[in-house]
């Protein structure tokens, strides 16, 4: 298929702009965010483009976003990468996925809703995160042995023991050695990528329009939906 040097031209800025920008608005960028919604071809190239840099270029609502693939370390972040930022300096794999689970647990808390947003609350305070936690973990220590968390790929045992590793601080602190200063430095990753709005005064969480948007329309189709079930120890149908 042939293309005109406009459409070609077009689509390498709105790439651009999502490289730089990770997201394109209508409202800020009407110009460029009209050529990919109602060119088919210029939309085609943006999709290329991001295919070869191991990235989905997908549009919810009027915000057009780049979501860089599992594997993209380049665009994204590595697992050693996201332990340096998340876990303390020497912290092990158990602390690296405890840290996972805690965003997972964030994300199902809030996206549990069965109508036409996923979204079941605008809110939630940082200590009731940590009950959420601290229960989810005993639930799933309860509930499988050793060998099913072996079967499963659920270490809800190391996870568990590296939880109360953590010492508790009732003082606010930011020391990833505490259980409120793990969950600050996860909370701030968040709201640094966009997904999260964290109100240190009020200990309050919120959701972000592009979280929100990404949950109902990609993360929670019913397959993926499942998975995040599975590993919290849900059930759902």
């Amino acid at each position: 298929m042939a293309y005109e040097t406009e459409e070609i031209r077009q689509s390498q800025e709105i790439f651009y702009y999502l490289l730089e920008h990770h997201e394109l608005q209508e409202e800020e960028e009407q110009t460029l965010y009209r050529a990919y919604a109602e060119r088919e071809t210029v939309q085609s190239l943006v999709k290329s483009q991001g295919e070869i840099a191991m990235c989905n270029i997908e549009r919810y609502g009027n915000v057009i976003y780049l979501i860089p693939k599992e594997e993209n370390n380049f665009l994204g972040f590595s697992k050693p990468q996201l332990k340096a930022v998340l876990c303390k300096s020497n912290g092990t794999d158990k602390d690296y996925y405890l840290s996972q689970f805690v965003i997972l647990t964030l994300l199902v808390e809030f996206f549990d809703g069965q109508g036409s947003s996923s979204k079941s609350r605008e809110y939630m305070r940082v200590g009731e995160l940590q009950n959420c936690i601290s229960q989810r973990l005993k639930e799933g220590v309860q509930n499988l042995s050793e060998e099913e968390e072996e079967q499963k790929g659920i270490a809800f045992s190391n996870m568990m023991e590296a939880y109360e590793a953590l010492r508790s601080d009732e003082k606010s602190t930011r020391a990833r050695t505490t259980k409120e200063g793990f969950l600050y430095h996860i909370l701030m990753f968040l709201q640094k990528q966009g997904l999260i709005e964290y109100v240190e005064q009020d200990e309050m969480i919120k959701t972000t329009r592009k979280l929100d948007s990404f949950m109902d329309w990609n993360l929670l189709n019913q397959n993926n939906y499942q998975r995040i079930l599975k590993v919290l120890g849900e059930n759902h149908e």
